[in-house]
């Protein structure tokens, strides 16, 4: 059974992001109205450092002129994200529910618009659908909803054994909840676009058993593959020809 990450690995969601996060800033802050509607080449820098959505309208603003520049987002993530909340005065849950009214508002509204910003890679589309016709189980692991991810993966006639999403708890424990079900001996392969993401899951005595896989298409910093160890496989479009057994 294949383990897949969401964004980034399945799907192209760049546009989506910046779409909601734009929306969502100019909500909290009319004075971002003149934020560009094209996606900016400082979001397209900074995505890949992003851990959760509610830290997107943040980046919007910075890009608009309010709170840390993007060089300093680039230069110090973390401290430059903690300045900004305090900036703008802002908080997470307010972030939240603020990103999930601006998504919520377009899948009632423009249903169809919204989907459409979310492209799949063609060479993950393509290998998808080939596991799905030989009957080889997959699974998705992500940080959006489960019934969010569902219904984006369903608009490509991609249908997963089970979605597991941000309701199910961090990667890690359900990664350890799936390992039970395997035969002995074993592995499980999990394929992400975030190489932190794989070294800590690395980190976990119990999750020996998964293989980690970094796609090499997804939201990389420009060194993540430079730095990925031995235990990190990286994989290209074209290794995805390769049989999953043989992986």
């Amino acid at each position: 059974m294949l383990i897949s990450d969401f964004d980034g690995v399945i799907i192209d969601g760049m546009d989506e992001y910046w779409w909601s996060a734009r929306r969502c800033a100019i909500r909290l802050d009319p004075r971002l109205e003149t934020l560009p509607e094209a996606v900016p080449q400082p979001f397209r820098m900074l995505r890949p450092h992003v851990l959760g959505g509610w830290e997107m309208p943040i980046l919007a603003a910075s890009i608009g002129g309010l709170g840390p520049s993007p060089q300093a987002f680039a230069a110090a993530y973390g401290p430059s994200l903690q300045q900004a909340l305090g900036d703008l005065s802002w908080d997470r849950s307010r972030l939240e529910a603020s990103l999930d009214e601006v998504r919520d508002d377009a899948v009632r509204t423009q249903r169809q618009f919204w989907l459409s910003l979310h492209r799949p890679y063609p060479w993950m589309l393509g290998f998808l659908l080939r596991l799905q016709g030989e009957g080889i189980p997959w699974r998705v692991l992500t940080t959006k909803s489960a019934a969010f991810t569902s219904e984006l993966l369903r608009s490509h006639g991609l249908e997963p054994e089970q979605v597991h999403g941000r309701e199910d708890g961090p990667k890690p424990a359900v990664l350890a909840r799936l390992l039970p079900s395997l035969p002995p001996g074993a592995c499980l392969p999990f394929l992400e676009d975030r190489l932190a993401s794989l070294l800590e899951l690395q980190q976990h005595p119990d999750l020996k058993p998964v293989r980690a896989f970094l796609a090499s298409w997804g939201y990389l910093l420009p060194d993540d593959i430079e730095r990925a160890p031995d235990s990190v496989t990286v994989l290209g479009p074209e290794d995805l020809r390769t049989p999953l057994a043989n992986w």
